[in-house]
């Protein structure tokens, strides 16, 4: 039926000539089925068999490594008031992005996860003392209650340098 399939250095495979339509040679370097007939090739990239390169994930996890170091360093009301401000900050990020205003879009991901890093230290916390997910989502509700709406540091930023830009043409 099939024939031997050999295996021949460099990463060529033999298949028969009536599983494989004809394809040109190429310089492509990646393994190569070849047929019975030597003239038709088919080529894959080895980058397809091979793990992906895992230099810019380690230096990406020593980041995070890093930044959840910082997050443990701060207290539990620190991290409160810190979700808060990344909170509105990505309220205002919305409404840039529906009143089409400029704005960075991976800055969504960039807060979501800091946002989430610093959840998980708070539950973490809150495991260490023994409270239970019931509890831990009451107390959650009652926080989230708690929190007196204001403007994020953004807004705040961006209403200072407005004024003293008017106050700037009152003067002159």
């Amino acid at each position: 039926m099939l024939g031997a399939i050999s295996i021949a250095p460099p990463s060529t495979v033999t298949f028969p000539a009536k599983l494989l339509s004809p394809i040109p040679k190429s310089s492509f370097n990646g393994l190569r089925f070849q047929r019975a007939c030597p003239n038709t090739v088919v080529r894959l990239p080895t980058a397809w068999f091979r793990r992906p390169c895992s230099s810019s994930s380690v230096v990406m996890m020593a980041k995070r490594e890093e930044e959840m170091k910082e997050i443990r360093t701060k207290t539990t009301e620190e991290i409160n008031e810190e979700v808060v401000e990344l909170k509105g900050e990505l309220f205002m990020l919305r409404l840039q992005k529906s009143a089409r205003n400029e704005f960075t879009s991976s800055e969504f991901r960039r807060m979501r996860k800091r946002i989430a890093r610093l959840l998980t230290v708070k539950r973490e916390r809150e495991i260490e003392e023994g409270i239970g997910k019931r509890l831990s989502r009451k107390f959650d509700r009652q926080w989230k209650r708690s929190i007196v709406v204001r403007p994020p540091p953004s807004l705040i930023k961006l209403q200072e340098e407005e004024a003293a830009a008017e106050a700037a043409e009152k003067a002159a």
